[in-house]
């Protein structure tokens, strides 16, 4: 339970973001903001840390980061642009049940009546949340926002499949430093040099890199190390209902009826989704066995209790 709580604060941060770009950073550099927030954190933490990927680690990381990072981000602003902010959520929402689909082909998971019925709830329940009656579609930003979800969901599955024995931070440091890397030329040729900063604006980017970079991408690496990949998904839901909540404590945004119903829909998909999966990856059926090895305990109900 206390690894859910750990991991579920790195959506939770992330869901601060809107109103921290919105507040303290430069505006129209989206992509700016997710260079920044990658390659300055992955470089501390690889200096840091004294640690290289070793072996297929490399195109390994490269992967990994491209995918969580690299492409997720820019994909996750294109849609912004071209979609209402509902659209782009609700759609970046099915996000769950495409890794429960990846899960079962690269993970060895069942796909449970459970799974499949909270992950429409959070769908519906993020619409409830954030859709507005006057929302208009875009392919091009639909595309954007299904393509981002895919990204990242075959991110947490392809992170779940390769366990790496790296400690978490240079593992973090590795992907935050390659989803940089690729970032970088896009930022320069989409939206050209950095502008002037102000003190404002190093602030907010520096919240963005030290707090929803470097601590929220290893809390969130964690969780995909010690939980189920469907469970670390879900938890993703908390970024709509928290960055609604922050809109509404701070910047004195109305807060809805069906909003509130929406939030409490996606608490409850989260929740049920949070139950042991019907059966663990190979990944963590290893891990469970050395831990009941080490212990002396019996393989059939020990739970893995230690975080590598």
């Amino acid at each position: 339970m206390l690894s859910k709580w750990v991991t579920a604060l790195a959506p939770a941060v992330w869901g601060t973001t809107y109103y921290v770009t919105t507040e303290y950073l430069p505006p129209d550099r989206p992509l700016l903001a997710g260079l920044l927030r990658a390659l300055p954190a992955g470089l501390v933490l690889v200096a840091v840390t004294r640690r290289l990927p070793e072996g297929d680690w490399w195109w390994r990381s490269l992967v990994l980061g491209t995918l969580n990072i690299g492409v997720f981000l820019p994909l996750l602003f294109l849609a912004a642009y071209r979609l209402p902010g509902g659209v782009a959520a609700t759609v970046g929402a099915v996000q769950p049940l495409i890794v429960a689909g990846l899960a079962v082909v690269l993970l060895g998971q069942r796909m449970t009546t459970r799974t499949a019925l909270a992950g429409i709830a959070g769908v519906v329940g993020v619409a409830l949340l954030v859709l507005r009656a006057d929302a208009r579609l875009d392919l091009v930003g639909v595309a954007a926002a299904l393509g981002g979800a895919v990204a990242m969901a075959a991110g947490v599955v392809l992170g779940k499949r390769w366990a790496s024995p790296a400690p978490l931070p240079a593992l973090t440091g590795w992907q935050l430093v390659a989803g940089g890397l690729v970032l970088l030329p896009v930022t320069f040729l989409v939206e050209g040099a950095p502008p002037a900063m102000t003190a404002a604006n190093v602030g907010g980017f520096a919240y963005l890199g030290i707090i929803g970079g470097a601590v929220a991408y290893a809390l969130w690496f964690r969780g995909i190390r010690v939980l189920a990949a469907t469970q670390v998904t879900f938890l993703g839901l908390l970024s709509p209902v928290v960055a609604t909540a922050v809109g509404w404590l701070v910047l004195d945004q109305g807060l809805s009826a069906s909003q509130v119903f929406g939030a409490v829909v996606v608490l409850a998909a989260l929740v049920v989704a949070q139950g042991n999966p019907a059966r663990s990856d190979p990944a963590q059926r290893v891990e469970q066995d050395e831990k009941v090895e080490q212990e002396g305990g019996s393989g059939a109900d020990h739970r893995v209790r230690s975080v590598r």
